[in-house]
């Protein structure tokens, strides 16, 4: 190895190691307490940092908490490059979607230790969930890219990319909503299926139960 190249490593090592600690400190004091009954600086103690490496790192006490979120919406976009290129754009990311619940080397929501706690935590902490909202911007924006060079498309000119993700990504969105409701934290997979499933059968073809209102003529009666 060339020399003059361990130091930048090891400062590299040493700052994912900080970033990780932090990270944790806020998951298990957030969870453990509420995340009105933790501040920053408790978090940095924990850590063993003081307040100002903190702020090196996140923003919020709410980006840290949710960091170990982050890499999968990387997780997702890493199995949608690698999909067969004659797949249709919506079951490509589906199929993304599934390959991410199905990782060993990855563990999903699902299966890693306290995220479903942390999912259900985001339904009601109003800026917990604006945090997480990021994330999945942030992911949604490089998922938009990949299905773009999969058609061959511009996304600033072409539409579809923008609409693909963003039906796939609701679809994810709906299930872990559910998911987080409904407090089976083993039931996301089916979930997941029941939500693009919906995207691709009935909401495109069944009618509603009944007539649709019509603002602009509710009220009037027809002499």
């Amino acid at each position: 190895m060339n020399p003059e190249r361990k130091t930048p490593e090891r400062r590299s090592r040493k700052a994912r190691r900080t970033r990780d600690a932090l990270a944790l400190a806020a998951f298990e004091l957030v969870l453990d307490r509420g995340l009105k009954n933790v501040t920053v600086e408790e978090i940095a103690e924990r850590a063993d940092v003081d307040r100002r490496t903190f702020s090196r790192y996140f923003t919020s006490k709410e980006a840290a908490v949710l960091d170990s979120l982050r890499g999968d919406g990387d997780r997702i976009n890493d199995a949608l490059r690698v999909r067969p290129a004659d797949e249709p754009p919506l079951t490509a990311y589906r199929r993304a979607v599934l390959a991410w619940l199905d990782d060993p080397d990855a563990q999903a929501w699902h299966l890693r230790d306290r995220i479903f706690d942390l999912l259900v935590l985001a339904e009601q902490e109003p800026t917990l969930y604006a945090a997480f909202h990021h994330i999945r911007v942030d992911a949604q924006e490089d998922s938009v890219a990949i299905v773009a060079d999969r058609l061959g498309v511009d996304p600033q000119l072409d539409i579809r990319p923008a609409v693909t993700v963003a039906a796939g990504a609701g679809a994810l969105l709906a299930a872990q909503a559910a998911w987080a409701r409904g407090g089976h934290p083993d039931s996301l997979p089916r979930l997941v299926g029941q939500a693009f499933d919906a995207l691709s059968g009935e909401l495109l073809t069944q009618l509603p139960a009944g007539p649709a209102p019509h603002s602009t003529t509710e009220g009037n009666v027809t002499k």
